[in-house]
C-alpha cells in the first residue's frame, strides 16, 4: 500500500498552520499585561500593611493580600489553559525569569535599604513600591522576550 502524496502547497499549508497554532498557545500561556500593576499593587499595600506595626492593619492587610492574591493567581490560571513546556522555555527563557525575579529583588532591597538611610518613613513600602512601578513597567518585555524565546524554538524538537 502506498502512502498518499501530499502536494507541497498542502505541506507549506499545514506547516503554517501548525505555526499559527503554537504561536496561539503561547499566547496563551504567557502572563497577561494587568497582572504585573496588580501583583505590585498587593506586595506594596500588604508591605505598607505591615509597616504600620498596627496588629489589627498587619492582620486585615495580611487577609486582604491573600485574598488578592488568591483571587489574581486564579483569574491567572483559569484564563489560561494552555501551560509552558520546560522544552520550549529552554535555557535562555529560564535564565531571564530568574534573572528578573532577582533583579526585582535587588531593586527593592536597595530602594528600601537607601529610603532607610535617607531617613524616609516606611522605607519597606518605598522599595515595594519601586519593586511595583518596575514590574509594571517590564513585566510585558518579560513576557515579550519569553515569546519570542519560545516560538523560536523549532516545532518538533526536543521533549
Amino acid at each position: 500500500m502506498s502512502e498518499p502524496r501530499i502536494s507541497p502547497s498542502a505541506a507549506a499549508d499545514a506547516l503554517v498552520e501548525i505555526h499559527a497554532r503554537r504561536d496561539q498557545a503561547v499566547t496563551a500561556a504567557l502572563v497577561p499585561g494587568w497582572y504585573w500593576p496588580a501583583l505590585g499593587g498587593l506586595m506594596a499595600a500588604f508591605t505598607a500593611a505591615v509597616e504600620t506595626h498596627r496588629p489589627w492593619v498587619v492582620a486585615v492587610g495580611s487577609v486582604g493580600c491573600a485574598l488578592g492574591l488568591g483571587t489574581l493567581v486564579a483569574r491567572v490560571a483559569l484564563r489560561h489553559r494552555a501551560q509552558v513546556r520546560s522544552s520550549l522555555i529552554g535555557v535562555h527563557g529560564t535564565v531571564a525569569i530568574v534573572g528578573y525575579a532577582l533583579g526585582l529583588v535587588a531593586l527593592g532591597l536597595v530602594t528600601g535599604f537607601t529610603a532607610e538611610s535617607a531617613g524616609l518613613a516606611w522605607p519597606a513600602t518605598v522599595g515595594a513600591a519601586a519593586t511595583a512601578g518596575a514590574m509594571t513597567a517590564t513585566g510585558q518585555s518579560l513576557m515579550g522576550y519569553l515569546r519570542g524565546v519560545m516560538t523560536a524554538r523549532p516545532i518538533g524538537g526536543g521533549r
